[in-house]
């Protein structure tokens, strides 16, 4: 049984608020019953393409069935299939080498002086004699009258580029944007014509940072749906760079204007880069699932409702796993989310139907890096220019009834001044996460809708707990997540509080109800590096 139901001033007025429907709808008792349900050992981790990824799509299709749903996938099925390719560099292949001015080719040893990968669709990079432009962070960012590109043409060249982005606070300060990110770098670049992107990573060639990177760079990894179809990636260190500089006849000091804002791209001239790689690719078929209600009235608009179904799997993924226990359940991540998407298409089934299509999404390998996400961001079923919004739920709070409620990426869109508004009334209020350093608002399945510019909000823990304040829910959110966030002790547990869950459900379903049943468009904030993108589709929301 539980320690604690739904109870407390708070939730009371919570309930009121929303409305009879809501509150009959999310209940503690079944989001506990669920949750524990699919986080169970023979679910095995729900490791994307194995029997717990089908014995989940298994009981979430039969529970969309049994209340009436129509299946929301590609032609009228349930699953939407994704193939997720995997890069493994062959060894010894890669070669490296450039020319200055005089033509003398200088040899680079690949895993010592260069780090290169493959990232063409295909596998294979085959770069001779490409010329070099370095254009500082690689960042154009017109809503912060930032350009680092100017007027140069960088077709069919390689760029270079620093790591991370300017400081201060035309970047969001202590919060990252999307600009630091390489991926980002790795599209500005692409859809300039480049042909290849190589990073400087400030530090010597004898250096441990350098040391680390090579170290790191030659792993496994799976390229993200959609990504950037360049021939290849490159990491260099400083000495190189330096190197090229002074070979191109360029004043290394120019390296100090990058951060200032009136920096522009320069070519270096007379120096070619030479580059061949090869990579094996192995393929993981997993599955979205989407199911859907039609909207009344305006069916070719979306609203979407997501969570990762998947987790990262049992002993044959984590065979170093000390102790007898090898399973991660996942119950809080993110079993609690896919229940949490279940039940909202419960409550809108049991309450009159949306103007608007409503889809629940469940995303399959959120944990490989929002790879289903991805997929459905580069090959929508619905379009994402007619897309309302995404709200996303991944891990819900664990605590009594809360006064805050935090998001992922505040200031980014005015989903935030709507959850606002139904949140002041109750005493309640939005905040941002509080954790710059973790970089949440791109770490989970509502990113790749921002990306593509579809306005997104996920909420969070809140820590204000109505019960003890802020002292007290702080430490328990950093306890729980220090103690169980990615381990094998992440388990359903009789204790658990899912008052707040309950809370946060309802505030979701009644944005999610206004969105549905209007004829509004969200906005990204002036401010937003999403916003130029949504724009670009502004005449299909006319």
């Amino acid at each position: 049984m539980f320690r604690r139901l739904i109870g407390g001033a708070a939730a009371a007025a919570m309930l009121f608020a929303a409305g009879a429907g809501a509150a009959q709808d999310f209940t503690a008792e079944r989001l506990s019953d669920e949750i524990r349900y699919i986080s169970a050992d023979d679910f095995n981790g729900r490791y994307p393409g194995t029997e717990g990824e089908r014995k989940t799509l298994d009981w979430l299709q039969a529970q969309y069935e049994a209340m009436g749903f129509q299946p929301g996938g590609p032609n009228g099925q349930w699953l939407q299939h994704i193939e997720l390719r995997s890069y493994t560099p062959v060894e010894g292949a890669a070669r490296a080498g450039w020319t200055g001015p005089d033509g003398q080719m200088h040899a680079l040893t690949p895993g010592a002086d260069i780090l290169i990968r493959a990232v063409a669709n295909d596998g294979k990079a085959d770069v001779r004699a490409a010329e070099l432009v370095f254009a500082g962070y690689g960042i154009t960012a017109p809503e912060r009258n930032w350009d680092d590109y100017g007027d140069i043409d960088v077709r069919g060249k390689v760029v270079m580029v620093l790591p991370g982005e300017p400081e201060g606070e035309l970047f969001n300060g202590a919060y990252n944007t999307f600009y630091e990110s390489m991926a980002r770098k790795a599209d500005e670049a692409f859809a300039r014509g480049a042909i290849g992107i190589v990073t400087v990573i400030m530090s010597p060639a004898d250096g441990p940072e350098w040391t680390t990177t090579m170290r790191r760079g030659n792993s496994r990894r799976m390229l993200s749906p959609g990504a950037a179809d360049l021939e290849f990636s490159g990491v260099i260190n400083r000495d190189l760079a330096l190197a090229w500089g002074h070979a191109a006849g360029l004043n290394p000091a120019r390296l100090g204007e990058v951060g200032g804002g009136s920096f522009k791209a320069v070519a270096l001239p007379g120096v070619r880069l030479f580059v061949q790689a090869e990579e094996r690719i192995t393929t993981t078929v997993t599955h979205n699932l989407l199911a859907k209600i039609e909207g009344t009235t305006h069916p070719d608009e979306y609203l979407i409702y997501s969570a990762h179904w998947d987790h990262v799997g049992g002993a044959e993924q984590h065979p170093e796993t000390p102790g007898d226990d090898k399973i991660y359940n996942g119950a809080w991540d993110n079993a609690s989310g896919t229940i949490g998407v279940l039940e909202m298409a419960r409550a809108f089934k049991a309450g009159p139907a949306p103007q608007r299509t409503v889809i629940f999404a469940h995303m399959a390998a959120e944990e490989m890096g929002l790879k289903g996400a991805y997929a459905y961001a580069a090959d929508p079923v619905y379009p994402l220019e007619r897309t309302v919004a995404d709200i996303n739920i991944d891990m819900l709070p664990l605590s009594g009834p809360t006064r805050d409620l935090p998001i992922f990426g505040k200031g980014q869109n005015d989903l935030e001044d709507r959850l606002q508004a139904i949140l002041e009334p109750l005493g309640r209020y939005v905040d941002d996460d509080g954790r710059p350093e973790q970089g949440f608002f791109y770490r989970s399945d509502h990113f790749p809708y921002a990306r593509m510019g579809v306005p997104t909000i996920m909420p969070w823990h809140g820590i204000d707990w109505v019960e003890g304040g802020e002292a007290a829910g702080k430490a328990a959110w950093e306890a729980k997540f220090r103690t169980d966030y990615h381990r094998p002790s992440d388990e359903w547990s009789a204790d658990w509080d899912l008052r707040s869950a309950v809370e946060n459900l309802t505030v979701f379903y009644r944005l999610g109800q206004d969105l549905a049943n209007s004829r509004d468009w969200p906005q990204w904030k002036p401010t937003s590096e999403f916003g130029a993108i949504r724009a670009r589709s502004d005449a299909a929301r006319q």
